[in-house]
């Protein structure tokens, strides 16, 4: 059994007052267990904090180390690894190879994920360690000699394959209603996120009009500079909807319609007066109603996730039959939809641009989890450093 340091996620204590307790990485030493036929001893070079990562502190909406039965974890489930040592069965890698992480841990018999590596997947490890153990099928070598840095990668590795497979499925719902002679220039539109931004790069490259939503005067001159139309969300500050504070509260009733009605009209702006074909939203129930509003006809709402409302309530079924609207949902993707994205990527540069960026070091792996908690991440993709790059 081999020993090595890591930031180690541990049981949490019994809930206070039905509210959880919120956990703090400890680093300690951690022990691997022996490789298995075809597993893989890989040292982490960089990693990508990721929503689940703030979930599983948060310990919402499950304490995960209670569900996996075990009592400390090592979360983190993207990025890129350096090969060390491969089991006697492992075919896909070799030591020395540099890999993307696919945290499909355990698919369903189609390969779509059921669990996740370094979550909901019991004894799966995941980076915020100097050395991990990996099954191969989690790994994807990275193209040999590739033109794109590994920060990039990191940075691509669980985002970016979400979005491919979510924007393929949301695409081809819009087009098996509309052809291209229909609706030549389809309209996307998404609230801000690494997923969405992603999606939105797809969008582009697909000859859509695209328009994204950030409160963030750096993300706003971004998204211009890479074609991609700016909203500004600081021009409806009211626009996240309480559904019994609505019916109660006349101030923040009139405030909410106010916010609505501006947002609506900036979205009709950005698309020129033509409705939204695709809206993507990774956020949830507090935005939806006005989400729906802006979808146009036969329009696609996607989602690849929650970030503040898994719960929807209040739906109209017959207004959303009888506009035609389609409901995507999915969970990150399967291994050969990550192989295509990779592909892909590599030849269009389709890569989040974060070289220049801050990348926070072994030690301060527990300022970029608060930091990512109270929203002062500025970047989509907030990477940390575990072993130096060879």
């Amino acid at each position: 059994m081999l020993e090595t340091r890591a930031w180690v996620l541990h049981r949490g204590e019994r809930q206070k007052e039905g509210q959880p307790v919120p956990a703090e990485l400890v680093e300690e030493s951690f022990s691997i267990p022996a490789l298995g036929p075809e597993d893989v001893l890989a040292e982490p070079l960089y990693g990508c904090w990721e929503g689940n990562m703030g979930h599983a502190l948060q310990r919402v909406p499950v304490d995960i180390c209670r569900l996996r039965r075990e009592d400390k974890v090592v979360i983190g489930n993207a990025g890129v690894v350096r090969v060390v040592e491969t089991g006697s069965a492992v075919t896909r890698v070799r030591a020395g190879d540099h890999c993307l992480v696919f945290c499909n841990a355990e698919p369903d018999e189609h390969g779509y994920p059921v669990k996740v590596l370094a979550y909901d997947a019991s004894h799966t490890m995941g980076l915020l360690a100097r050395k991990t153990r990996l099954p191969q099928h989690v790994l994807i070598p990275l193209p040999a000699h590739s033109r794109h840095s590994l920060k990039q990668w990191a940075a691509f590795s669980l985002r970016y394959i979400t979005a491919w497979s979510n924007w393929r499925l949301a695409y081809g719902c819009w087009r098996l209603q509309l052809s291209e002679s229909d609706c030549p220039v389809p309209f996307v539109v998404g609230w801000g996120g690494g997923v969405s931004y992603a999606q939105l790069r797809l969008a582009r490259h697909a000859g859509c009009r695209v328009a994204m939503v950030t409160s963030q005067a750096e993300r706003l001159r971004h998204l211009e500079s890479v074609g991609i139309i700016p909203i500004d969300r600081r021009e409806f500050p009211d626009l996240m909807r309480e559904p019994a504070r609505f019916a109660s509260d006349a101030e923040y009733r009139r405030r909410y319609i106010q916010s609505e009605k501006q947002f609506l009209a900036r979205v009709k702006e950005a698309g020129r007066g033509q409705d939204v074909s695709i809206f993507l939203d990774h956020i949830g129930a507090p935005l939806l109603e006005a989400t729906l509003k802006a979808l146009g006809r036969q329009g696609v709402i996607a989602t690849a996730g929650w970030k503040l409302g898994a719960e929807l309530i209040d739906l109209s079924r017959s207004t959303e039959c009888t506009k035609r609207h389609q409901h995507i949902h999915t969970h990150y993707a399967r291994y050969a939809e990550a192989v295509a994205a990779v592909g892909f990527a590599e030849e269009a540069g389709w890569l989040p641009p974060v070289d220049d960026e801050r990348i926070y070091a072994w030690e301060e792996v527990p300022q970029l989890a608060r930091d990512f908690e109270q929203g002062r991440v500025a970047s989509y993709f907030p990477l940390y450093a575990v072993n130096p790059e060879r």
